[in-house]
């Protein structure tokens, strides 16, 4: 969980462009931004280094307990998968490729509706929500119902199973192939 705390800091910034760029309009009129490095600079422009660290409260809601479930899930799945008597080391890839995949699965599941208020604070015009995330909460379930905190949710599991089976087997066959060529 600390690792995600940590993380918040470096990719609040990254995340933030991200959004703003993926609801930017580009049928009809004129965009707003040319591409990261000059919405940026735009952010920058605006409101200084505050800008571009609009929603890092929402960023650490997400990050911290999505990190500390994401570990714990990861373990707790291959431990499950461990047969009796069997090494963790050797380990069926195909047992690890399951256990990845859903581990990220019950992380998005977990933080999607902190990523759904996240992204619709950080890309609301300025005072929009004075509040914070809390306003954001209130008025999106207002206005749209709690359903509506886990909009995208189908797509982001469909991403997270394949690209966290492969991230976690890539991880164990790295750790494999280290010590086997560092055996100490």
């Amino acid at each position: 969980m600390f690792g995600g705390f940590c993380a918040a800091a470096i990719v609040t910034p990254g995340d933030r462009i991200k959004c703003l760029l993926q609801i930017q309009q580009s049928s009809g009129g004129e965009r707003k931004y040319k591409g990261p490095l000059n919405c940026a600079k735009q952010l920058y422009k605006e409101k200084g280094i505050r800008s571009l660290y609009r929603g890092t409260f929402a960023t650490l809601l997400r990050d911290v307990p999505s990190i500390g479930v994401y570990f714990c899930s990861y373990e707790w799945i291959l431990s499950k998968l461990t047969l009796e008597g069997e090494s963790r080391e050797n380990l069926n890839p195909l047992r690890i490729f399951i256990a990845g995949g859903l581990t990220g699965m019950i992380c998005w599941a977990s933080i999607i509706p902190v990523d759904v208020l996240k992204s619709r604070y950080q890309t609301a015009p300025e005072g929009t929500y004075p509040r914070g995330i809390r306003d954001a909460f209130r008025q999106l379930v207002k206005e749209e119902g709690v359903a509506s905190l886990f909009k995208g949710v189908t797509p982001v599991l469909l991403r997270a199973f394949p690209a966290n089976a492969g991230l976690f087997l890539g991880y164990e066959v790295a750790m494999k192939t280290f010590s086997w060529i560092l055996p100490e």
